[in-house]
């Protein structure tokens, strides 16, 4: 009897393991990585500023699909009206974060591309 008891509570505990990481796996919205480098407008060829073109509208696209993603897990995870709130509140800071920082990101990229086309003329 006290292996049975045991092996129930064995599997409890590994039901609710399991349920948690579930839980947390699927909630989780990954934040956008930023292009690593801006290149030097005064330096950099076409090829490298068409990449980071590229790569930042790759990110851009990161930032979008993180927005979707704090909807749908505000959507997901509430439970209450006052939770729903609570919610709402944090995961439009997370998102706000993540426009400020792309915004922030491609000033700089923009004025690296104004550097590089006044090269050219």
């Amino acid at each position: 009897m006290k292996i049975s008891a045991s092996l129930g509570i064995a599997i409890a505990a590994l039901g609710i393991a399991l349920a948690s990481f579930s839980i947390a796996a699927h909630a989780e919205c990954t934040y956008p990585k930023a292009p690593a480098q801006i290149p030097d407008g005064k330096t950099a060829s076409e090829a490298e500023m068409i990449e980071a073109m590229k790569a930042f509208q790759a990110y851009n696209d990161g930032v979008a699909a993180f927005g979707s993603c704090l909807d749908q897990e505000t959507k997901t995870k509430a439970a209450s009206t006052a939770q729903l709130m609570q919610l709402k509140t944090l995961q439009m800071k997370k998102h706000n974060a993540a426009v400020d920082e792309l915004q922030s990101k491609a000033k700089l990229f923009n004025e690296q591309v104004r550097i590089y086309k006044s090269r050219a003329t």
